[in-house]
């Protein structure tokens, strides 16, 4: 299964009222990066879950799913809301995109109880993707958007808005967490889930047309939803030498790396957590 990712993301130089500013943009950016690997990985276990033959996999791939929309994920769109969006509003050029945005914060509600109660593997699979869809875009709009005009604002510290607010800046998450949500190893087609074969799908994230301003974090996000003992098979530009050493002193050392590529034009690798 192959992780797909947001296609907006921005990178252009923020023009902040202060370094401070600019530099809790950037942050949030970082973990709207990681939000998407995670989600990315919750959706994709999902899928391959609902097209395995007799659903093997589902109830777990859908349980750790729900553990990451309610832990993390929902809790940092009801964070925006109190914090953020506030101080958005009161600029007249984005107080109808506020409004707009508050409402998809209840579609996204919407989805997260139809993924809970869909019966079948199928419809809860294509719920999963409406919704990863829907994220998608929303991060669009508030990183190319919201943020530029709040941090720009002279009248409006946004490091002050932010302090304090954890669901928007991620630490609960760095390096904590990843067990209760984790995307459970997804049997491939063809294979029985028993545990007797070899031949898992595992989730595969190409990094090369992700902007290099949030590609590290993208990475960490899609690890963070990686059980001990599972998988993430990462295909990048280059040797991603810099963000092993992240990613390993992130996950205490418990990261080994398997090249299965080298170049010249991709390299393969596969991540397991230890």
């Amino acid at each position: 299964m192959t992780i797909t990712l947001p296609p907006g993301a921005a990178t252009d130089v923020v023009l902040a009222s202060d370094a401070d500013d600019a530099a809790a943009v950037d942050a949030v950016r970082q973990h709207h990066a990681e939000l998407a690997g995670r989600l990315g990985a919750h959706v994709d276990a999902l899928l391959a879950a609902a097209t395995a033959h007799g659903g093997n996999g589902f109830p777990q791939a859908r349980t750790a799913a729900l553990a990451f929309l309610s832990g993390y994920l929902m809790p940092h769109a009801a964070a925006e809301e109190r914090a953020l969006y506030p101080a958005a509003a009161r600029s007249e050029r984005l107080r109808l995109l506020v409004d707009a945005m508050v409402a998809e914060h209840r579609v996204l509600e919407g989805l997260v109880e139809e993924l809970r109660s869909a019966a079948e593997p199928a419809r809860a699979a294509a719920t999963s993707a409406a919704l990863r869809v829907l994220f998608d875009t929303h991060l669009s709009k508030e990183n190319d958007l919201v943020l530029p005009v709040v941090a720009a604002d002279p009248h409006t510290s946004l490091t002050g808005i932010l302090d304090g607010m954890h669901e928007l800046l991620g630490e609960e998450a760095h390096g904590h967490g990843h067990a209760a949500e984790a995307v459970p190893a997804t049997p491939a087609k063809g294979s029985c889930g028993c545990g007797g074969h070899d031949d898992v799908d595992i989730p595969v994230l190409d990094v090369r047309a992700v902007p290099h301003a949030i590609r590290h974090a993208t990475v960490f996000g899609a690890f963070d939803a990686i059980p001990d003992g599972g998988s993430l098979m990462l295909v990048a530009p280059h040797d991603p030498i810099p963000l092993l050493r992240q990613l390993t002193a992130r996950a205490g050392g418990g990261v080994a790396v398997d090249y299965e590529e080298r170049g010249p034009e991709a390299w393969r690798l596969r991540l397991t957590r230890a």
